[in-house]
């Protein structure tokens, strides 16, 4: 029996990115359907089950955040990625305490949005009894946020640092969830160890750009 194709929906008033994330990820076989804006999204929501929602963030009428809202509340088997250029550290936050599996900023590669969809879809099939190491905890970490259990997803994160504390990704990723918890000191101290680990990490330095008073526009990045 043939396996289904994941399918995506790519919610974006600009054609050009519909365009670009549709031959990006149509080449890597999942079947992808297009929306023009918030609306759209959610009657395609509503007359068909999708995998993944690639969503952006700003859209005329009904907003990327605003769709987040309800895709969250009537289809939460859809995982979420929100595709912004745009975007403050409160809705990012906002986004994620909804359950937005994860970040990417315009512009990106084709390389790019390819990687992160097989990430995020890879991340549904596995089993907690099979989280052995760094990799397998810091992607249940992931499907846990996706899903609003944080308590679940920083205990993830601590048990993928106890595995490797050696690596940046997850004391970036214990920060976001810390700054989620208002935890504002905690959350800049492990995005600062994070760095010390690699100090070319850009999720981290990214965050951590957002610490001067008033925050500097950006997204929460979830590395």
């Amino acid at each position: 029996m043939a396996t289904q194709k994941p399918r995506i929906l790519i919610a974006d008033d600009e054609k050009n990115i519909r365009f670009t994330m549709t031959h990006a990820l149509e080449r890597s076989g999942y079947e992808i359907a297009a929306a023009v804006n918030g609306e759209d999204a959610l009657k395609q929501l509503e007359a068909a089950e999708f995998d993944l929602l690639l969503l952006d963030l700003r859209m005329p009428g009904m907003d990327g955040m605003e769709v987040l809202r309800e895709a969250a509340e009537r289809y939460p088997g859809t995982r979420v990625v929100i595709v912004t250029a745009h975007g403050t550290v409160e809705n990012a936050v906002e986004a994620v305490k909804l359950g937005a599996a994860d970040f990417i900023q315009k512009p990106f590669s084709p390389t790019e949005i390819r990687d992160l969809v097989a990430q995020i879809l890879d991340r549904g099939h596995i089993r907690t009894e099979e989280a052995h190491d760094y990799a397998t905890h810091l992607a249940l970490a992931k499907r846990s946020i996706n899903q609003r259990r944080l308590a679940a997803a920083t205990a993830y994160v601590k048990q993928a640092i106890a595995a490797d504390p050696g690596r940046p990704e997850a004391f970036n990723l214990l920060g976001v969830l810390q700054e989620i918890e208002g935890d504002r000191h905690g959350a800049l101290k492990n995005y600062r160890i994070a760095l010390d680990l690699n100090p070319s990490y850009e999720p981290a330095r990214r965050n951590l750009s957002r610490s001067g008073e008033p925050p500097i526009p950006g997204t929460l990045s979830l590395g």
